[in-house]
């Protein structure tokens, strides 16, 4: 046996065990030697790709394709095209990719019809349909696809057809069914049945499903898997930037922001070497959320531009930060373009932007508005029943029954929520519950419940470093013995004895509404107290000047 087949060998069995280095290492060593035959060529290809090299990839599979051609194997040259589509699409050369389909289109118009290319060449005209929202053409498509896979026994696209068809499915607003499809085409994957190049695929597919439908605990299960396949391929350059910020989501739900940076500042590396991947944008945004949370407020500023500027949807990271920078009509504005756009979608963004809404909606005093987004989203969490979209929705109804000063109906609502993402292994967001539910105690005068609630949110806020949250809870909690008014009878900055009644009735949940009637104003004049409260306090919305009233012992 000559050397160079003792190579060639090598780089086969490399590739069996996705050594994808070493394989392409001595793929390249036999190439150069005495040239390689069509099917390891597509290997090397494989080895490339799955390294990262993608010029490279491109440049093996036009050979192979090329070779098969000349020998008249039209149906393995639309393959090498298929392929080498696909490889054009993941870089973005959409043109190009057209091209290359169009060729593998009319290799194969005399071709059986159940041979496996016929079925692969479904998948991307299934994917046009339903980007395009045309879900009647996508779902027969890749129902057709997925039995093409069946039929030859093809696992790559029997997987490609699964994964359409699900995404298809949860389209429809047929969640359930559609999780069903996801979880049987992650059957195959887990089990070594598809090739490394589509099992990513699947992967980051399906978590994004997971995410998109609100199913967090199949999304950390999955994430959990995909960290598990990376790990056993060292030398993977695709999907694994992508998989550290899957990874990133699951620890900032758990309450490890710290893990969680750490694993986005990785992705963002991978995302950006050695060329810049689509993912980078969300890789961003990730990051903006987590500084928002930690109150750094000018390196959100600039993770959620940058994620802009890589086309990620910045919306509701954004409009909580201009909350939190006191700019309400800002951040209204910014919700009300983006509910603008979700008009029609029942899930994926929408829920979010409604929850965001509710809370930048309060801020601002607009009570009916903010119960007008709760409704709605009550409304989607009761439709699709995931445990996360249930928690989202009674803490956005208990928020709103606090303004409302429907106290002993929020803390109803709040008791569920709590209860969901605690089942969720959420704590942060359970600690946002507690303080709701805190605030809603004081309103029906039981101090103690409310303290304990504060304390216990309190932890959570300390250990995960949410430092703005944590100020709150102490401000509410305020310190013992402390009177309105300073030693000499001040009325801290400068607040006129009707703005105190309004600052201790804002302190209750109550609205201008319910203000107005308690103390016999119009609305306009409350509006107006309010204005001079904040602007003599230097405070920005409802939330914050009622934590100042804890803190000052206005209640």
């Amino acid at each position: 046996m000559t050397s160079s087949s003792q190579v060639l060998l090598d780089a086969r069995d490399h590739f069996q065990v996705a050594d994808w280095a070493r394989a392409y290492a001595c793929f390249e060593a036999a190439d150069e030697s005495r040239g390689l035959p069509p099917a390891d060529l597509v290997l090397y290809a494989r080895s490339a790709f799955l390294l990262g090299r993608e010029a490279d990839c491109s440049r093996l599979l036009t050979r192979a394709y090329q070779q098969h051609a000349d020998a008249d194997e039209l149906l393995l040259a639309a393959e090498c095209a298929f392929w080498h589509a696909f490889v054009l699409m993941h870089r973005g050369d959409l043109a190009q990719a057209g091209g290359w389909l169009a060729r593998a289109e009319r290799l194969v118009e005399d071709a059986p019809s159940v041979h496996p290319v016929r079925g692969l060449l479904l998948v991307p005209r299934a994917m046009r349909a339903l980007g395009q929202g045309d879900t009647d053409t996508s779902l027969d498509l890749f129902r057709h696809a997925r039995e093409a896979g069946r039929h030859t026994r093809n696992p790559d696209l029997e997987a490609l057809g699964g994964l359409g068809l699900g995404r298809t499915l949860i389209a429809r607003g047929d969640p359930v069914g559609g999780m069903a499809v996801l979880d049987e085409v992650m059957v195959a994957v887990t089990a070594g049945e598809v090739s490394a190049v589509v099992a990513g695929i699947v992967y980051c597919a399906v978590i994004i499903s997971c995410q998109e439908s609100f199913e967090m605990r199949r999304a950390a299960e999955w994430t959990h898997a995909l960290s598990r396949w990376c790990a056993e391929q060292p030398s993977l350059v695709p999907f694994r930037g992508q998989c550290l910020v899957h990874r990133a989501q699951v620890l900032a739900l758990e309450g490890a922001w710290t893990d969680a940076e750490q694993e986005l500042a990785g992705a963002c590396r991978r995302l950006t070497e050695p060329v810049l991947d689509p993912a980078i944008g969300m890789a961003l945004y990730e990051q903006a959320e987590l500084q928002r949370l930690r109150g750094r407020l000018a390196a959100a500023e600039e993770g959620y531009r940058r994620a802009a500027e890589h086309g990620h949807e910045t919306q509701p990271g954004l409009a909580l930060l201009r909350l939190a920078q006191g700019r309400v009509p800002t951040a209204q504005a910014g919700l009300r373009r983006a509910l603008d756009e979700t008009l029609g979608d029942r899930a994926g963004r929408r829920p979010r932007l409604l929850a965001a809404y509710v809370e930048v909606a309060l801020s601002a005093g607009a009570v009916e508005d903010a119960r007008t987004s709760a409704d709605e989203l009550l409304e989607i969490a009761e439709a699709h029943r995931t445990e996360t979209l249930l928690a989202m929705a009674a803490q956005a109804d208990g928020a709103v029954l606090v303004a409302e000063g429907r106290a002993g109906e929020a803390l109803a609502a709040l008791q569920r929520s709590g209860q969901s993402w605690r089942a969720l292994a959420a704590p942060y967001q359970e600690a946002v519950v507690r303080v709701l539910r805190a605030v809603a105690c004081r309103t029906l005068d039981d101090r103690d419940a409310a303290e304990m609630e504060l304390a216990a949110a309190s932890r959570v806020f300390r250990h995960v470093g949410a430092e703005p949250d944590l100020a709150r809870v102490e401000a509410l909690r305020g310190r013992p013995g402390r009177g309105p008014l300073g030693a000499a009878g001040e009325k801290p900055g400068g607040l006129s004895p009707r703005e105190v009644e309004v600052l201790r009735a804002v302190a209750t949940g109550k609205t201008n509404r319910g203000i107005a009637e308690d103390l016999g104003l119009s609305e306009k004049t409350v509006a107006r107290h309010m204005s001079n409260i904040f602007s003599k306090l230097d405070l920005s919305s409802r939330s914050a000047a009622t934590a100042y009233a804890y803190d000052h012992g206005f209640v």
